[in-house]
């Protein structure tokens, strides 16, 4: 089996490479492909030159005349390339398209018989009232660039018979390491500035560990034809928590953590919603990482990034 993950040196790639490589020989892999511009210089990819089976193709996904023949020799392909969040789509709308959305639709062009498995984002069901849970049924309402042009790639996906994995805010440790995600940030907020003010507090969201994302994409590769053309929330059940909870759970780890509520701006992004995970769960899929592991684990984590001359993020 082929596997071609485009984005595969980010924040989700490196460890989903680094975890079908363990299990090359369970899953059948023969050959992983990453296509990648590295646009954040990262060098996540390096501890995994020692498979034969890895390779490594620099490349940008809007460069048609390079994505195609990789994805018509593919078995299963995962397009993990992509503008991440709203600050940075914000930033470059139109490339944030072309990436989000466009590299899809030329994908799902391609007339050749691969599982194709998206990450979109559950930020899709916009603003709610945080207080009914949002299934794969609810109709999705992106409020930014970031959201529209994820959701508009699902339209792709679900349509050429693909699996659109819905993700929670993600959060944990990576080779391609990020702090500007909200619990990743939080936690350092904790252990450097021991205080944060937060505005809309109360504003909630689901929350997902990076590992237990990788084991979703697995899990659906393993599954795949009996659940292509359909889109599931990936999320724990035990982490729909507005900002405030979250802060709590934090404190718990760091003690003297002084959480202070300010109604100074709003979120741009408009996020307040929860969400049930309980399609995704039937299907036998369980998460193996809590919001408190993960904590922890940041915790540690940090004792090596803060010392590390690099910015970790995406904005």
């Amino acid at each position: 089996m082929k596997v071609v993950i485009t984005g595969g040196a980010g924040y989700l790639g490196s460890v989903l490479v680094e975890t079908l490589l363990q299990r090359k020989l369970e899953l059948g892999i023969t050959k992983l492909i990453v296509y990648d511009n590295l646009m954040y210089k990262q060098n996540s990819l390096f501890p995994f030159a020692v498979h034969p089976e890895f390779e490594f193709v620099f490349g940008n996904v809007r460069q048609d005349y390079e994505l195609i023949p990789l994805v018509e020799r593919a078995d299963v392909v995962i397009p993990l390339a992509a503008i991440v969040g709203f600050p940075a789509c914000d930033a470059d709308p139109e490339l944030a398209w072309e990436v989000n959305t466009i590299q899809l639709e030329t994908i799902c062009s391609i007339k050749s018989n691969f599982k194709l498995i998206y990450p979109n984002t559950n930020s899709g069901y916009g603003t709610t009232e945080g207080s009914v849970y949002c299934t794969e049924e609810t109709a999705l309402n992106p409020v930014s660039v970031y959201g529209q042009s994820k959701c508009a790639a699902e339209k792709f996906v679900l349509d050429f018979g693909g699996i659109s994995l819905r993700l929670a805010t993600v959060f944990g440790a990576s080779y391609r390491f990020r702090k500007d995600l909200l619990v990743n940030d939080f936690v350092l907020k904790a252990l450097t500035d021991k205080y944060i003010v937060l505005f809309e507090s109360s504003f909630k969201r689901n929350y997902i560990h990076v590992r237990d994302v990788v084991e979703t994409f697995i899990h659906m590769i393993v599954a795949y034809e009996k659940f292509k053309g359909q889109a599931f929330n990936v999320g724990l059940s035990s982490a729909n928590l507005s900002k405030l909870e979250l802060c709590e759970a934090i404190k718990k780890h760091v003690p003297d953590f002084v959480i202070k509520l300010d109604e100074f701006q709003k979120d741009k992004d408009k996020r307040n919603y929860i969400v049930s995970n309980a399609k995704l769960e039937a299907t036998g899929w369980k998460s193996k990482y809590d919001l408190d592991f993960g904590i922890r684990e940041l915790i540690r984590a940090y004792e090596i990034f803060l010392h590390a001359n690099t910015e970790f993020t995406n904005l």
